[in-house]
């Protein structure tokens, strides 16, 4: 059955980065009530206690966006609300955001909802226990144990801890997309046409919101092979552009939006307990607020073609471990899968580069060799390990041109 997806990156970048300057005890008193209400439990501490100030060590923080049917959206969703599984919930988006401790660097990795995986024994929100299982897909680990659950299985995957979670749907997304006035995307090869979610985008730039923005995050059959990985893809485009905005005057300078937005995303989101604390998301936001844009990376985990199903995906561990070295040695990562390779996007301005060797790592001029004797400054990524900083301006590789 076709699966929606939803990018919810920028519910959280908006309440970390919009609460950080402006908002002021105005907001941390009306957002903690909002916060706390259907807080979830994870087991990784916080190794940090609320300040108002930088959070010293480096982070994780996972970010899951739920497909469900919520009322006001049933005729609009069509298909995906009618049927059994109508009720259902699958955590179809899934990002994991390290931020590093000084210099500060922000990594955003998306992992597709149909990689198999090992699922850890999960508690259910009713206190049933649901067993361990050696390989179900990633998205449905939200229905053995909701948030915690899939907080758990990344982990498991990863090797990161993760001390902060939040979870949104599709409804949400309308709010929070509404509350910042929407997104400037853009459209490449002639434009997206999808039937299935109803969108018809020529080419050139174009300001989503509201459903419209979701029904752009949902599309797969309108971008690149009309593979997840492409949509994940274009996805990443709306993301970083999102960055931009949040990043800029017309947002952070703007109180009565910075207030609407920072209360919409609280009433718009399922926190963990460890960020019910508005003190504590006002210190994640002074961590991100002036991480430079060459240093906020989005990048696809690694996989393989599942040898048991052609049409999902395993995990590649080995070039994972690239990436995830890099991160705990805080070294700047050049993504050498550039875009996206299955053409969920294209380069607004390409221009010619040599291209790296993946799995090596690049040096400067002049540089200061370590206690081993390298000299290490940068790791280039495998290539199958897609991705762009948020200095790359990506335009949807719309599906109009090839198919008319």
């Amino acid at each position: 059955m076709f699966r929606q997806l939803l990018s919810l990156l920028g519910v959280v970048v908006a309440v970390v980065m919009v609460a950080s300057v402006a908002v002021g005890a105005y907001v941390v008193g009306s957002l903690r009530g909002s916060l706390s209400e259907e807080a979830v439990a994870l087991e990784a501490e916080v190794a940090e206690p609320p300040s108002l100030g930088p959070y010293e060590s480096e982070f994780t923080l996972l970010l899951v966006g739920t497909d469900e049917c919520e009322e006001e959206l049933r005729a609009q969703l069509g298909a995906r609300c009618e049927g059994a599984d109508a009720g259902g919930q699958l955590n179809d988006v899934n990002m994991l955001m390290h931020v590093s401790a000084e210099p500060r660097r922000v990594t955003v990795v998306s992992f597709p909802r149909d990689l198999e995986l090992p699922i850890p024994s999960c508690t259910r929100p009713d206190g049933l226990v649901v067993s361990a299982m050696s390989k179900q897909p990633l998205n449905s680990a939200y229905s053995y144990g909701e948030l915690g659950c899939v907080a758990k299985t990344i982990s498991d995957l990863t090797g990161q801890e993760i001390p902060f979670a939040a979870k949104v749907s599709f409804g949400n997304v309308v709010n929070i997309t509404d509350a910042i006035g929407g997104v400037e995307v853009c459209v490449g090869n002639g434009g997206i046409r999808d039937p299935h979610t109803g969108i018809d985008l020529p080419a050139g730039m174009h300001t989503v919101q509201g459903f419209d923005a979701l029904q752009f995050l949902r599309t797969r059959h309108g971008v690149g092979d009309e593979s997840d990985l492409a949509r994940i893809g274009n996805q990443q485009q709306y993301m970083s552009r999102l960055v931009h905005k949040l990043r800029s005057d017309e947002v952070l300078t703007n109180l009565p939006v910075v207030l609407d937005l920072a209360n919409t995303a609280a009433r718009n989101i399922t926190p963990s307990e460890s960020l019910t604390d508005p003190v504590r998301i006002v210190q994640l936001a002074l961590t991100l607020k002036d991480v430079p844009f060459d240093d906020i990376t989005f990048v696809q985990y690694p996989v393989l073609t599942d040898p048991d199903n052609a049409n999902h995906v395993v995990p590649d561990r080995a070039a994972a471990s690239v990436l995830w070295d890099a991160l705990e040695r805080n070294v700047p990562i050049d993504v050498s899968g550039k875009t996206n390779s299955n053409g969920g996007v294209i380069e607004a301005n390409p221009q010619e580069q040599p291209e790296p060797t993946p799995g090596t790592t690049t040096t400067s001029p002049t540089p200061a060799p370590t206690a081993t004797g390298t000299t290490e400054d940068r790791t280039v990524l495998p290539e199958n390990i897609n991705g762009v900083d948020a200095t790359v301006e990506t335009c949807s590789a719309g599906n109009v041109a090839a198919n008319g």
